[in-house]
């Protein structure tokens, strides 16, 4: 007897993972079986400096962005196709061995609230061309995820607590999942089965920007230099009254609200040290993630990072002191290493969709319904 037509399907799905910071594109092999997770091959694929410049352009209004959306949309999606090439070259797989790829494309503007008191005209951007990804690769692509969350009345974001909810949640514990990328977010995992989850405010985002301008590196490796000055504590009084800290939950945030311009207007006058600057925009970080874990609805017992920020040793151990005495560790412990947790959401998420399931928390995004996200493009 032949085994039914859905059995024998693929079980090895790609997500394409592009963040806030733009220093990569984040590629992952996952293969999924129920509630498990088995990342297969992961990869780091650098963005070349020109384009990655023109994408941190457009996070901004700026002159003839149209045409300079269309040129980087095009542009950005035969990286991402790149990335996948190079993935699966390097995991000796084909592309018939891939059910579909999952891509969040990169966020270039992100307004979640709007400018109406109806909040009819919110929405939210990601560009890499998934015409080009499925055509370049021959493999069927999802992409899109956010705005039919939009649709729905939601935000748009954050989507990974939808993923966090599949693979961390715990019968015994309540858990917080935090990811630190350009922004943070936390996920709430109550051990009820309860969850909520938003974003914090900037994670790495801030201090990448300071770094680059000052020592000409795209971050601050380990947090040595954050190390090697002062926390001054009148600015970091004066980053944390940013009217962001004030909103209600669901709420999301992106450079729109933290980037250069209103680093450098909050900077104006001041005569400190760029490592104190540095140092307290650590602080800065590790202070509106842990004041987030006071506002949850039930205490939490385990706190697990992911994304790029849980290799910032100085901000993990900081955040150790703040949160102290929860357990912290990293994604690793739960199975999937911190840095491609948001890259194997987008592989779950393109699964979910394939499925035709819905991949958001109403909880989280404030949508009016649970719905199936994104859009596929078939190879």
């Amino acid at each position: 007897m032949s085994a039914p037509a859905s059995s024998i399907l693929p079980n090895f799905y790609i997500g394409l993972m592009s963040g806030t910071s733009l220093d990569s594109i984040d590629a992952v092999i996952v293969r999924i079986e129920d509630k498990q997770f088995k990342l297969v091959s992961s990869l780091e694929y650098t963005i070349p400096e020109i384009l990655r410049q023109q994408l941190i352009d457009l996070c901004q209004p700026g002159n003839n962005e149209i045409d300079r959306m269309g040129a980087a949309d095009r542009a950005l999606g035969k990286e991402f196709a790149k990335a996948v090439k190079a993935l699966l070259e390097q995991s000796g797989r084909t592309k018939s061995n891939i059910m579909a790829i999952g891509s969040h494309g990169q966020t270039i503007r992100h307004r979640p609230y709007g400018d109406k008191p109806s909040g009819e005209s919110n929405f939210t951007l990601q560009i890499a061309d998934p015409n080009t990804i499925a055509f370049e690769t021959g493999i069927n692509t999802v992409a899109d995820f956010r705005r039919r969350d939009i649709a729905a009345g939601g935000q748009g974001a954050p989507l990974a607590p939808a993923f966090h909810k599949a693979a961390f949640s715990s019968s015994k514990h309540n858990r917080a999942i935090i990811n630190i990328g350009g922004m943070a977010n936390i996920t709430y995992l109550g051990s009820d089965g309860s969850s909520l989850g938003f974003d914090t405010g900037p994670g790495n985002i801030l201090m990448d920007s300071w770094i680059q301008k000052i020592l000409n590196k795209k971050y601050d490796h380990h947090g040595n230099w954050a190390a090697s000055g002062m926390v001054n504590k009148a600015l970091l009084s004066q980053l944390l009254n940013h009217p962001y800290f004030e909103k209600s939950v669901p709420k999301s945030t992106g450079r729109e609200d933290f980037n250069d311009e209103w680093l450098e207007k909050t900077l104006s006058g001041k005569n400190l040290k760029t490592e104190d600057i540095q140092a307290t925009l650590l602080e800065f970080t590790a202070k509106t993630i842990s004041n987030t874990i006071g506002t949850l609805p039930q205490t939490v017992n385990e706190v697990y990072i992911c994304g790029g920020g849980a290799y910032n040793t100085q901000l993990i151990l900081r955040l150790g002191k703040l949160l102290s005495p929860r357990l912290v560790a990293n994604t690793e412990q739960l199975g999937i290493p911190a840095q491609w947790v948001e890259g194997v959401a987008f592989a779950w998420l393109a699964k979910q969709t394939m499925e035709r399931k819905p991949g958001n928390l109403t909880s989280v995004t404030g949508a009016s319904e649970a719905v199936i996200l994104g859009a596929i493009y078939q190879a």
